[in-house]
């Protein structure tokens, strides 16, 4: 599979107790994690995928340490691993959310982790088992707001990118669903001018999607949004 980048729009939507929505344009790579891009030299600085910035041991790599980590979930997957997610551009990374769909030593569909990272440093790995359709259930476990405590029950849809991305994942509560993220896109190839297109379109895009979630939170702070303390966080191994 050869690389390609998604121009996606972003979309949050909190329903309760305060009603706020907003947009915000980025772009994502679609990799396959045996075969990360080869870019020229001057535009390597703009397209950095390193280990450090995911889960597991930073010293290896990122195929190596996504099997580790199934591995440690008792899955013994040895298939092609791909991942959806923003590289690090001039030495900045946030990647809310990374995807990772692996597959069996057959080819077929196996398992998906959902990589969640928070503004505090921290991350979490969900262990997602899709249906046909790439829908999954499971309980949220990890502190993402500080306006959402670690309550209630992720839907995520993440059936694996086309030539369209849809991602959707709504946080379910017993007596409502107070949030819904999505992420749209249309597919394009990884040439060396849609990778400069992108880059001049949404300049430093990790750190404007981190300023633009932070601006939001003092926005929902100023309309006396409660808040919840931060609880604490499990490391998972062999996640550090």
């Amino acid at each position: 599979m050869k690389p390609s980048l998604y121009a996606t729009s972003i979309r949050h939507v909190r329903r309760s107790p305060l009603r706020n929505e907003f947009t915000y344009r980025s772009f994502s790579w679609f990799v396959d994690l045996d075969e990360l891009p080869q870019l020229p030299r001057w535009l390597r600085p703009f397209a950095v995928f390193s280990a450090a910035d995911h889960l597991g041991d930073p010293a290896s790599s990122l195929r190596s340490n996504v099997l580790a980590f199934l591995a440690s979930q008792g899955i013994d997957d040895g298939g092609t691993v791909t991942m959806l997610g923003s590289a690090r551009v001039l030495g900045h990374v946030f990647n809310p959310l990374t995807l990772f769909w692996c597959h069996g030593r057959n080819g077929e569909p196996s398992v998906v982790i959902a990589e969640v990272h928070n503004t505090y440093g921290e991350r979490h790995c969900y262990l997602l088992q899709p249906d046909h359709a790439g829908r999954a259930e499971v309980a949220k476990e990890f502190y993402v707001s500080p306006f959402n405590d670690v309550s209630g029950t992720y839907d995520m849809r993440v059936p694996q990118p086309d030539e369209q991305l849809a991602i959707a994942i709504t946080l379910h509560r017993p007596d409502h669903s107070p949030f819904i993220a999505t992420m749209t896109g249309r597919r394009m190839p990884a040439t060396t001018w849609n990778i400069i297109r992108m880059t001049a379109a949404i300049p430093m895009a990790p750190l404007r999607a981190a300023v633009q979630i932070r601006w939001q939170g003092i926005r929902l702070w100023l309309r006396r949004l409660p808040v919840h303390a931060r609880e604490h966080h499990e490391q998972q191994e062999p996640v550090r």
